[in-house]
This record gives C-alpha cells, sequence and structure tokens, in this order.
C-alpha cells in the first residue's frame, strides 16, 4: 500500500489511517470482531488493536502504537469455502476495503471474544447496534458448526429480545445446536459462572448482572 505525504510533512510526521493500513495488510484482508465494530461505528471503546482476517499467516506488527493482528477465517468456513459470508465492501476515504457485517462480527466476536475485548465491551458495543438481520445472524452461527457459540448467540439474542425484536424461531433453531453437557461461556473464568440451563451454558456472572468492572 502507498500512502501519499501531504506537504510540508515527512514519512515520519504525515498521519496514517490505521484502518486502512489494516485494510490493505494482505490483498484479501478483511477487518473483523472489534475492529469491524469500530468501522462501523459500533465499539464501545476504541483500541489501538486492529485485526484482520487472511489466507495468509503473519506475526503481529507494531507500527506508531497501533498493533496489527492477523487472523484466519473460522475453519467451518474455510472448509465449507465460505470464507466471504458475511463479507462487505465499503469505502473509507476514497478507498475500498473489505470488513465483515454486523451480523456476522456479532457471531465473529461471541466466537472468539480474545479479539472483541472484555465483556463488557462486548455487551456495551453490541447493545449499540440498533438493527441485527436475524435470519442472517442464525444461519452464520449455524454455518460455523459450534454449539458452544450457537448457545452464546442465542443468550446474548434471548437477553436482547425486546430490543432486538427476537423471533421464537430465531431461538429454536439456535438451542437445536446447543451443547449437550455444560459448556463454559468463557473458558478462561470457570470460577464464578451461572448454570443457564436454557442454553446449556455457564456464564460468567458479570454478564448475568451486567455487573462490569473490566477495562479494556
Amino acid at each position: 500500500m502507498h500512502a501519499v505525504i501531504p506537504l510540508g510533512m515527512t514519512p515520519d510526521s504525515a498521519p496514517v489511517d490505521p484502518f486502512l493500513l489494516a485494510g490493505k495488510m494482505t490483498n484479501d484482508a478483511v477487518l473483523a470482531y472489534h475492529t469491524a465494530l469500530e468501522f462501523h461505528g459500533s465499539a464501545y471503546s476504541a483500541t489501538n488493536r486492529f485485526v484482520y482476517l487472511s489466507e495468509k499467516q503473519s506475526v503481529p506488527l507494531h507500527f506508531r502504537g497501533y498493533e496489527f493482528r492477523c487472523t484466519p477465517a473460522p475453519k467451518a468456513l474455510i472448509d465449507k469455502a465460505q470464507e466471504s459470508f458475511g463479507v462487505e465492501t465499503a469505502e473509507r476515504m476514497g478507498v475500498s476495503l473489505h470488513v465483515t457485517s454486523l451480523e456476522r462480527t456479532l457471531v465473529d466476536i461471541l466466537d472468539r471474544p480474545n479479539l472483541g475485548g472484555s465483556w463488557e465491551e462486548i455487551w456495551r458495543s453490541l447493545e449499540l447496534v440498533e438493527y441485527f438481520n436475524l435470519d442472517t445472524v442464525v444461519e452464520y452461527a449455524l454455518l460455523l458448526k459450534n454449539a458452544t457459540t450457537a448457545a452464546k448467540v442465542g443468550f446474548f439474542l434471548e437477553q436482547h429480545r425486546d430490543a432486538l425484536m427476537v423471533e421464537e424461531k430465531h431461538l429454536q433453531s439456535l438451542k437445536k445446536e446447543q451443547p449437550v453437557q455444560p459448556h463454559y461461556l468463557d473458558r478462561k473464568n470457570r470460577k464464578n459462572g451461572v448454570l443457564v440451563k436454557n442454553w446449556n451454558i455457564m456464564v460468567p456472572k458479570e454478564i448475568i448482572h451486567q455487573v462490569w468492572d473490566e477495562i479494556i
């Protein structure tokens, strides 16, 4: 990627848009996870980490205080040649970029919360979105073939049933794929979980009660 240096500035002082940089790291880069939320204007907090999807492996890059992290698409998508599901093309400063849709981002960030920040950040960010195409959300969640992820998405939708106008058909489709045995919503936090029998997942207390004490 090339950048034009404004008159009177040097390469070291010229501003660089990190979204453009992340979106052009590789020729197949797709802005995703918390970075997609920020791009769509739906992140509760801004971060200095920018995540993009790519088939090309790359170590994290640090530039001007920003971290750029590459990660592959979920394996289930790769196996089904569905990597482009929910990928949109958008413009930023006249440059075309690829970014995951809000529907795909909701599922992706619950599937891999370590790329979304704290649970407070994830919940509050997703709550900033006023509308999701729930048929697409459910279709994508089921495409990942992950029982825990299906339960996470179902739990989130049920918690926000009225605000998002969630219908019973959406919940029932996800319940068919929920775990047979209790799974942890957060594998790294197994000490303060509460069993949500409706979805057969152990959910951290701060999510149940939305008592946020984490900082992204």
